[in-house]
């Protein structure tokens, strides 16, 4: 997908998260919606930092850097939504783009993908990205009613990981 479908994504989820955490249509709705949607747009944006420098869907779309960004709140207390905009955009990466992302980089630089892409200049790419963001939506909305609430202070619990690792 192309930026324009990554900020797109991002902002979708953003909407979608802030009624899954905070169900309703009142201010805590608003302030949870207002409180995620840059985090999760710009983890949305950041693997493209790597047309910039080093190759693009290799250095910085790879599973290792998402694990930096899903450990980076568990260690300092912050960024705990950029991790959903990083992994939304690998998943609209393998699924919706026809080339895929070299998930095992910098060990191997096999791009992996599926079938179901579209190029990212085709005019079904912002329908494929509303269509993916739907799926991811339905998938943390179980996340969130059936595994672990996303809506989780974690300042808190990365002071009570700091503190079982006697830190």
């Amino acid at each position: 997908m192309n930026k324009r479908g990554h900020v797109l994504n991002g902002l979708l989820l953003a909407l979608g998260l802030g009624f899954v955490i905070e169900p309703g249509l009142d201010a805590a709705t608003a302030r949870t919606i207002a409180e995620i949607t840059v985090p999760i747009v710009l983890g949305a944006l950041f693997p493209d930092v790597d047309t910039a420098f080093g190759r693009h869907r290799k250095t910085l779309h790879s599973l290792p850097v998402l694990g930096i960004f899903l450990a980076y709140p568990l260690v300092f207390g912050n960024l705990q939504y950029v991790w959903i905009g990083v992994l939304t955009h690998y998943v609209l990466d393998v699924v919706g783009s026809r080339r895929g992302i070299a998930l095992f980089h910098p060990l191997s630089d096999t791009e992996y993908g599926m079938p179901t892409g579209v190029t990212t200049s085709s005019k079904y790419a912002d329908l494929v990205t509303v269509i993916i963001t739907a799926v991811e939506l339905v998938v943390f909305w179980a996340i969130n009613a059936y595994v672990v609430s996303l809506d989780l202070d974690i300042s808190t619990a990365a002071s009570e990981a700091a503190a079982g690792l006697g830190l």
